[in-house]
């Protein structure tokens, strides 16, 4: 493996949200935007995920720069179930900046040999 594979996945986090709104899930990722380069798809739009199945939102941050912006509170209608996978280091990271936004009870952590997880589950300050 190249030392920039390497670096690429110690520094990349895919966030996962579910049983959330797509207003919820929208305000979770455009917090983190303000903070990491989204390597993604775009933030879920008003026509994504109106029907009545379970969505579950995703998108990878890169958190190689550092952090951008400070990190503000940011209103959730409801209670958001994240899961963080990545890097030990890019997770704890991300973590930390989704604690300065909201209320976050950890209720999971699974770690492998190179990567980890977090479940959280995230509620408005």
């Amino acid at each position: 493996m190249s030392d920039v594979y390497d670096l690429h996945i110690d520094t990349d986090v895919t966030v996962q949200l579910d049983a959330c709104r797509r207003e919820d899930a929208r305000a979770v990722f455009e917090l983190l935007e303000h903070v990491y380069r989204r390597e993604d798809a775009e933030t879920p739009s008003a026509e994504e995920g109106s029907g009545a199945a379970t969505t579950v939102w995703m998108a990878t941050f890169d958190t190689s720069g550092g952090p951008r912006e400070e990190v503000r509170p940011a209103p959730l209608a409801g209670t958001v179930g994240a899961l963080l996978t990545g890097g030990y280091h890019a997770v704890d990271e991300v973590e930390k900046v989704l604690a300065a936004g909201f209320d976050i009870e950890s209720l999971q952590a699974v770690s492998g040999d190179q990567e980890t997880e977090a479940r959280l589950l995230l509620a408005s300050r």
